[in-house]
């Protein structure tokens, strides 16, 4: 594929603690690139998925939840999503069927007067009611009313092949900016140190709703089941 005819572009997804962006960016990569749990905030650093094909790559940024910087690791992910903003061909923002609380008026205002293209996906539509579905498109529509608006389901795959159609016809003409087989711009230690982080959160979890609760309930049981995964997954890492 000549360079002429070749699409490559930054394709930036931001969204509140918690919407799905991890899950969305593992359902487009076909990898589990990303960190996900029912925790908010577990999405600590900025993290490059590449899709790569003949004809295009997709290079996609999994930011920290937009929230206010309370303290100094929030005050980080906040600077890491102003860094995207920046550097963005394309702008994916995430919310979830239901939530009606707006972003703030300056976040606003500076994501309406964005010249790159920008979407909104209404995440976890597979837990929601048509009705609902219908109140929040009106609501994000008088918020951003240029900006077209998707439902999805990230966790399901739905609407996921067809965003991968919208980048690439809205990516700019370019050379790749990675080599072709490489998947991530992250170290395979990077996902070994987020892996054992997340085992750790998920132990206590499993010892203070097992042992200390003094009973198994289906929390314990789920932890239980995300503790082997995760040690599954950080293997599987260590050994691509």
């Amino acid at each position: 594929m000549s360079d002429n005819k070749h699409r490559s572009g930054f394709v930036s997804i931001i969204g509140r603690p918690n919407v799905g962006k991890s899950t969305l960016i593992n359902s487009l990569m076909k990898e589990k690139l990303s960190i996900i749990t029912s925790k908010a905030q577990t999405t600590r650093h900025r993290i490059r998925g590449i899709i790569n094909e003949d004809d295009y790559q997709i290079v996609l940024s999994d930011t920290p939840g937009i929230l206010d910087p309370s303290y100094k690791l929030q005050e980080a992910m906040m600077k890491f999503i102003k860094e995207t903003l920046i550097d963005s061909d394309f702008l994916v923002i995430v919310e979830e069927v239901g939530n009606k609380e707006s972003f703030d008026e300056s976040m606003i205002q500076k994501l309406n007067s964005f010249k790159i293209p920008i979407i909104l996906l209404i995440n976890k539509i597979d837990l929601s009611t048509q009705e609902d579905l219908e109140e929040s498109i009106d609501h994000w529509k008088s918020i951003f009313p240029n900006i077209n608006i998707y439902p999805v389901s990230a966790i399901k795959g739905f609407f996921v092949d067809e965003l991968i159609e919208i980048f690439k016809e809205k990516l700019p003409l370019s050379p790749p900016f990675f080599p072709k087989d490489q998947f991530t711009d992250r170290p395979e230690r990077f996902f070994v140190n987020e892996s054992i982080i997340l085992i750790k959160q998920l132990i206590a979890i499993y010892v203070f709703t097992n042992i200390i609760g003094g009973k198994t309930s289906q929390k314990c049981l789920c932890c239980r089941f995300l503790i082997i995964h995760s040690i599954q997954l950080m293997c599987h890492k260590s050994v691509k």
